[in-house]
Protein backbone atom coordinates (compact mmCIF):
# COMPACT_ATOMS: atom_id res chain seq x y z
CA UNK A 1 0.00 0.00 0.00
CA UNK A 2 1.80 3.39 -0.97
CA UNK A 3 1.68 6.31 1.75
CA UNK A 4 -0.90 8.11 -0.62
CA UNK A 5 -3.68 5.81 -0.08
CA UNK A 6 -3.19 5.57 3.35
CA UNK A 7 -3.53 8.81 4.00
CA UNK A 8 -6.22 9.38 2.30
CA UNK A 9 -8.11 6.27 4.34
CA UNK A 10 -7.03 8.06 7.60
CA UNK A 11 -8.58 11.12 6.17
CA UNK A 12 -11.89 9.27 5.73
CA UNK A 13 -11.38 7.43 8.27
CA UNK A 14 -10.93 10.52 10.98
CA UNK A 15 -14.50 12.34 9.59
CA UNK A 16 -16.55 8.98 10.36
CA UNK A 17 -14.59 8.78 14.06
CA UNK A 18 -14.82 12.42 14.89
CA UNK A 19 -18.95 12.97 13.50
CA UNK A 20 -20.95 12.35 16.31
CA UNK A 21 -22.68 8.95 17.07
CA UNK A 22 -23.07 6.31 19.79
CA UNK A 23 -19.51 6.01 20.43
CA UNK A 24 -18.95 9.03 21.63
CA UNK A 25 -22.06 9.44 23.84
CA UNK A 26 -21.18 6.22 25.36
CA UNK A 27 -17.82 7.87 26.42
CA UNK A 28 -19.39 10.75 27.70
CA UNK A 29 -21.76 8.82 29.89
CA UNK A 30 -19.34 6.70 31.17
CA UNK A 31 -16.59 8.53 32.51
CA UNK A 32 -18.73 10.89 34.19
CA UNK A 33 -20.31 8.23 36.17
CA UNK A 34 -17.39 5.76 36.43
CA UNK A 35 -14.22 7.46 35.67
CA UNK A 36 -11.33 7.48 33.09
CA UNK A 37 -10.50 3.58 33.84
CA UNK A 38 -14.42 2.64 32.35
CA UNK A 39 -13.90 5.29 29.94
CA UNK A 40 -10.93 3.55 28.29
CA UNK A 41 -12.61 0.17 28.84
CA UNK A 42 -15.53 1.48 26.16
CA UNK A 43 -12.42 2.16 23.98
CA UNK A 44 -10.79 -1.27 24.48
CA UNK A 45 -14.17 -2.58 23.07
CA UNK A 46 -14.32 -0.41 20.50
CA UNK A 47 -11.51 -1.58 19.34
CA UNK A 48 -12.04 -5.37 19.57
CA UNK A 49 -15.27 -4.69 17.65
CA UNK A 50 -13.32 -2.98 14.76
CA UNK A 51 -10.84 -5.79 15.13
CA UNK A 52 -13.67 -8.50 14.31
CA UNK A 53 -15.46 -6.58 11.56
CA UNK A 54 -12.08 -6.04 9.77
CA UNK A 55 -11.45 -9.72 10.05
CA UNK A 56 -14.44 -10.85 9.21
CA UNK A 57 -14.60 -8.51 5.82
CA UNK A 58 -11.20 -9.34 5.02
CA UNK A 59 -12.15 -13.20 5.44
CA UNK A 60 -15.30 -12.34 3.43
CA UNK A 61 -18.26 -13.74 5.85
CA UNK A 62 -19.26 -9.81 6.01
CA UNK A 63 -19.75 -9.63 2.49
CA UNK A 64 -22.21 -13.34 2.55
CA UNK A 65 -24.05 -11.43 5.54
CA UNK A 66 -24.45 -8.00 3.73
CA UNK A 67 -26.22 -10.38 0.75
CA UNK A 68 -28.33 -12.04 3.17
CA UNK A 69 -31.41 -9.60 3.81
CA UNK A 70 -32.40 -12.11 6.69
CA UNK A 71 -29.02 -12.16 8.19
CA UNK A 72 -28.53 -8.56 7.46
CA UNK A 73 -32.08 -8.04 9.34
CA UNK A 74 -31.25 -10.02 12.26
CA UNK A 75 -28.11 -8.15 12.92
CA UNK A 76 -29.71 -4.80 12.33
CA UNK A 77 -32.49 -5.35 14.74
CA UNK A 78 -30.04 -6.72 17.30
CA UNK A 79 -27.97 -3.37 17.51
CA UNK A 80 -31.01 -1.24 17.20
CA UNK A 81 -32.77 -2.90 20.35
CA UNK A 82 -29.30 -2.96 22.00
CA UNK A 83 -28.78 0.71 21.62
CA UNK A 84 -32.40 1.20 22.83
CA UNK A 85 -31.45 -0.39 25.79
CA UNK A 86 -28.95 1.55 26.67
CA UNK A 87 -30.84 4.76 25.83
CA UNK A 88 -34.05 3.31 28.38
CA UNK A 89 -30.98 2.65 30.80
CA UNK A 90 -30.09 6.12 30.63
CA UNK A 91 -33.37 6.95 30.98
CA UNK A 92 -34.19 5.22 33.93
CA UNK A 93 -30.82 6.29 35.47
CA UNK A 94 -32.38 10.02 34.95
CA UNK A 95 -35.70 9.29 36.55
CA UNK A 96 -34.10 7.72 39.77
CA UNK A 97 -32.14 10.33 40.88
CA UNK A 98 -32.79 13.79 41.21
CA UNK A 99 -30.37 16.85 40.67
CA UNK A 100 -29.10 16.86 43.78
CA UNK A 101 -27.48 13.32 44.00
CA UNK A 102 -24.74 12.24 42.24
CA UNK A 103 -25.28 8.89 40.66
CA UNK A 104 -20.98 8.48 40.05
CA UNK A 105 -20.10 5.09 41.24
CA UNK A 106 -16.56 4.63 42.47
CA UNK A 107 -13.67 4.16 40.24
CA UNK A 108 -11.98 1.38 40.12
CA UNK A 109 -14.96 -1.19 40.41
CA UNK A 110 -14.37 -4.54 38.01
CA UNK A 111 -18.09 -4.63 37.45
CA UNK A 112 -17.91 -1.79 36.17
CA UNK A 113 -14.37 -1.84 33.86
CA UNK A 114 -16.11 -5.12 32.74
CA UNK A 115 -20.01 -3.57 31.36
CA UNK A 116 -17.59 -0.77 30.34
CA UNK A 117 -15.96 -2.98 28.05
CA UNK A 118 -19.19 -5.12 27.28
CA UNK A 119 -21.09 -1.90 25.77
CA UNK A 120 -18.32 -0.61 23.89
CA UNK A 121 -17.92 -3.68 22.58
CA UNK A 122 -21.50 -4.65 21.49
CA UNK A 123 -22.31 -1.20 20.86
CA UNK A 124 -20.00 -1.84 17.27
CA UNK A 125 -20.51 -5.71 16.90
CA UNK A 126 -24.17 -5.04 16.45
CA UNK A 127 -23.86 -2.62 14.50
CA UNK A 128 -23.55 -3.96 10.74
CA UNK A 129 -22.54 -0.17 9.69
CA UNK A 130 -18.94 -1.05 10.28
CA UNK A 131 -18.77 -4.02 8.45
CA UNK A 132 -20.03 -2.07 5.58
CA UNK A 133 -17.72 0.96 5.91
CA UNK A 134 -15.11 -1.84 5.10
CA UNK A 135 -16.54 -3.48 2.88
CA UNK A 136 -16.87 -0.37 1.00
CA UNK A 137 -12.93 1.12 2.12
CA UNK A 138 -10.62 -1.95 1.47
CA UNK A 139 -11.60 -1.89 -2.45
CA UNK A 140 -11.05 2.09 -2.68
CA UNK A 141 -7.72 2.05 -0.59
CA UNK A 142 -5.95 -1.48 -1.28
CA UNK A 143 -5.20 -3.17 -5.15
CA UNK A 144 -5.50 -6.87 -5.31
CA UNK A 145 -1.95 -8.77 -4.92
CA UNK A 146 0.43 -10.99 -2.83
CA UNK A 147 -0.07 -7.85 -0.43
CA UNK A 148 -3.81 -7.34 0.04
CA UNK A 149 -4.82 -9.10 2.95
CA UNK A 150 -1.38 -7.68 5.15
CA UNK A 151 -2.54 -3.97 3.53
CA UNK A 152 -6.19 -4.44 4.87
CA UNK A 153 -5.27 -5.30 8.37
CA UNK A 154 -3.41 -2.44 7.93
CA UNK A 155 -6.57 -0.01 7.46
CA UNK A 156 -7.66 -1.78 10.29
CA UNK A 157 -5.19 -0.75 12.52
CA UNK A 158 -5.11 2.70 11.40
CA UNK A 159 -8.89 2.97 11.56
CA UNK A 160 -8.32 1.80 15.42
CA UNK A 161 -5.33 4.04 16.35
CA UNK A 162 -7.32 6.62 15.10
CA UNK A 163 -9.96 6.41 17.63
CA UNK A 164 -7.91 5.39 20.32
CA UNK A 165 -6.42 8.96 19.87
CA UNK A 166 -9.86 10.72 19.56
CA UNK A 167 -12.03 9.15 21.91
CA UNK A 168 -8.48 9.35 24.59
CA UNK A 169 -8.66 12.28 23.91
CA UNK A 170 -12.17 12.67 25.21
CA UNK A 171 -11.82 10.53 28.33
CA UNK A 172 -8.97 12.95 29.78
CA UNK A 173 -10.61 16.14 28.59
CA UNK A 174 -14.02 14.59 30.36
CA UNK A 175 -11.46 13.45 33.89
CA UNK A 176 -10.41 17.45 33.72
CA UNK A 177 -14.02 18.51 34.08
CA UNK A 178 -14.87 15.98 36.57
CA UNK A 179 -15.93 18.30 39.18
CA UNK A 180 -18.02 19.72 36.56
CA UNK A 181 -18.77 16.57 35.32
CA UNK A 182 -19.75 14.75 38.97
CA UNK A 183 -21.99 17.25 39.75
CA UNK A 184 -26.08 15.60 40.35
CA UNK A 185 -27.56 17.92 37.75
CA UNK A 186 -25.39 17.47 35.22
CA UNK A 187 -25.58 14.22 35.39
CA UNK A 188 -28.88 13.88 35.34
CA UNK A 189 -29.47 16.04 31.88
CA UNK A 190 -26.42 13.97 30.52
CA UNK A 191 -28.55 10.82 31.20
CA UNK A 192 -31.41 12.21 29.56
CA UNK A 193 -29.84 13.44 26.11
CA UNK A 194 -28.22 10.59 26.04
CA UNK A 195 -30.60 7.97 26.73
CA UNK A 196 -33.36 10.19 24.17
CA UNK A 197 -29.87 10.28 21.77
CA UNK A 198 -29.13 6.65 22.07
CA UNK A 199 -33.11 6.04 21.16
CA UNK A 200 -32.40 7.64 18.47
CA UNK A 201 -29.73 6.10 17.03
CA UNK A 202 -31.70 2.96 17.61
CA UNK A 203 -34.61 3.47 15.73
CA UNK A 204 -32.63 5.43 12.98
CA UNK A 205 -30.35 1.92 12.75
CA UNK A 206 -33.64 -0.56 12.83
CA UNK A 207 -35.21 1.55 9.56
CA UNK A 208 -31.41 1.76 8.22
CA UNK A 209 -31.64 0.17 4.30
CA UNK A 210 -27.91 -0.40 2.97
Amino acid sequence: MDWINAVSFMAVAALLVISPGPNSLLIARTVPLSGKVAGFANVAGFITAFSFHGTLSILGISAILMASAQAFFVLKILGAAYLCWIGLKALYEAYRYNSTRPIARPNGQPRDLRSAYIEGLLTNVLNPKTSMFYLAAFPQFISTGENAMLSAFFLVLLHSTINVMWFGTMVMLLTRLSNFTRQGKFQRWLSIVTGVSFIGFGLKLATFRP
